[in-house]
């Protein structure tokens, strides 16, 4: 079986080596590259070709969240995680494109829980982060439908209107449909909302 390519990007090597030292004892795992920043990173990408990027925000010459809309575009079949230490960022990574957020305080419990949720196509959000955020408003009523959820739940793994149409056999202007009822039943704004929705429903 082919081994599950990593590409690490982080501005601080010890965190790179320390992250390479727990990746490389994973049985099926292994990093290809390492970058030192955002544009490092993009560079990289033209010349490996991961399954998977685990990325910093704070970066110097490209953040992490603009390097994340530039694999999105460019490469849109590598998954992104997100590894940082600044919990005030999580709604914009996931706006951007990435697939997960987690902590570096919870990286050495949850590293390899979080890579596997993100390979198998689910997103992932760091245990005590979904905590934090979802203990500052109550859990939202849900007048959804079943076929409302199916929509939820296809948006919440980065779908996109014509992914979901297809997957659900629908018009593209019917899952844009589904998609503006469900933000609006749910009074929220947002793509990233709907997938912390969808996380903390279980939905994902």
């Amino acid at each position: 079986m082919d081994r599950y390519r990593i590409v690490l990007a982080d501005d601080h090597v010890l965190i790179r080596q320390a992250l390479g030292g727990l990746i490389k004892v994973e049985a099926g795992l292994e990093v290809i590259g390492e970058a030192g920043d955002g544009i490092e990173l993009l560079s990289l990408l033209n010349t490996v070709t991961p399954h998977m990027v685990i990325l910093d925000i704070s970066m110097p010459n490209l953040r992490g969240i603009e390097a994340v809309s530039g694999i999105r575009k460019k490469y849109p079949e590598v998954k992104i995680l997100i590894l940082t230490m600044h919990k005030e960022y999580v709604h914009q990574a996931l706006s951007a494109g990435a697939d997960g957020y987690l902590l570096k305080e919870d990286a050495d419990r949850d590293l390899f829980s979080a890579i596997e949720n993100i390979r198998q196509g689910r997103v992932y959000l760091s245990p005590r982060l979904a905590g934090e955020l979802f203990g500052k408003r109550a859990p939202l009523t849900e007048p959804l439908s079943v076929r409302e959820i199916e929509v939820l739940k296809l948006i919440a793994q980065g779908k996109s209107n014509k992914e979901i149409a297809e997957t659900l056999f629908i018009s593209v202007r019917t899952a844009e449909s589904h998609r503006a009822a469900i933000l609006k039943k749910l009074n929220l704004k947002n793509t990233a909302d709907l997938v912390n929705y969808a996380i903390h429903k279980g939905y994902i």
